[in-house]
């Protein structure tokens, strides 16, 4: 696969993250829908739509699906240690708790496995961080434990779920496998939960949009990606995703663009450049 097709892969599965995460902080905050029905209907919807399109791919056998079960329970995991924790975690608490996860799963991972450093890559990953704590940590309060605990399963699941699509080859065929396998432990958890449970038209359209197109067809394009990345570069790249967060919220939502932001976005996303420009060696 050609750096070129790379880039852009990830370039795509980068906006799709920040896509998700748009879908689910309104459909959380600002509809009635609870973060169970959240969950299962965003990863039941990306299964439905990725078996759809894995069906009438040409030289599909009659839209079989690939994979195992860790995979799955990582996916599920993650889907929904995220939708409880953004109950009670503002957004900009949660992504830094997130991807800070994310960042020491994945980057422990590569460094454990024989990836290699070099003093500009880390100065671009001190740049990257420093970039993003910049962004998010002024004027935030200490976090619930029990919500920021969960959000930091969220990042270490999505890491572990990163980690495994590196290997993937067929993207497509091994997300709807990893979609329809984690839509059975999300269905339980709504079935335990049925009591308290409430959804609207709004939250389920968000939860539509969210598991069909970011969510289903975005985590085929990070998996197809990632056949070209390092854990590492996997790891760093994901930092763009909150500032990117925030320019389409300021695009779509009316959210204001702060110097600051301007300033972390050129910090994280040049730190970014660093890590992937050089890239590391192996041990």
């Amino acid at each position: 696969m050609t750096g070129a097709r790379v880039f852009a892969l990830t370039c795509l599965a980068l906006l799709a993250f920040a896509g998700n995460s748009l879908l689910a902080r309104a459909a959380l905050t600002e509809t009635a829908i609870d973060a169970a029905s959240f969950t299962t209907i965003r990863l039941v919807s990306g299964a439905i739509a990725l078996w759809g399109i894995l069906a009438l791919r040409a030289g599909s056998r009659s839209g079989k699906t690939q994979g195992d079960w860790l995979s799955p329970l990582a996916l599920f995991a993650y889907a929904a240690c995220f939708s409880f924790a953004y109950l009670g975690l503002r957004a900009a608490t949660g992504a830094l708790l997130l991807f800070g996860a994310v960042q020491v799963t994945m980057i422990g991972w590569g460094l454990w496995t024989g990836e290699r450093f070099s003093s500009r890559q880390w100065l671009g990953l001190l740049l990257a961080g420093a970039g993003l704590v910049g962004l998010l940590l002024p004027g935030l309060s200490a976090p619930p434990l029990l919500s920021a605990c969960l959000m930091l399963a969220a990042g270490v699941a999505w890491g572990v779920y990163s980690i495994r699509g590196r290997g993937a080859r067929d993207p497509l065929a091994v997300t709807a496998g990893n979609f329809m396998r984690a839509g059975l432990p999300a269905l339980i958890l709504s079935a335990l939960l049925l009591p308290s449970s409430s959804v609207d038209a709004a939250g389920v359209a968000y939860a539509i949009a969210s598991g069909a197109l970011t969510s289903g067809v975005g985590y085929s394009i990070w998996y197809t990606a990632l056949r070209g990345l390092t854990a590492t570069v996997a790891a760093t790249v994901q930092l763009s995703v909150p500032p990117v967060a925030a320019g389409l919220g300021a695009l779509l939502l009316g959210e204001a663009i702060t110097l600051r932001l301007a300033i972390a976005a050129v910090v994280i996303l040049g730190g970014i450049a660093l890590v992937i420009v050089y890239p590391p060696r192996a041990a």
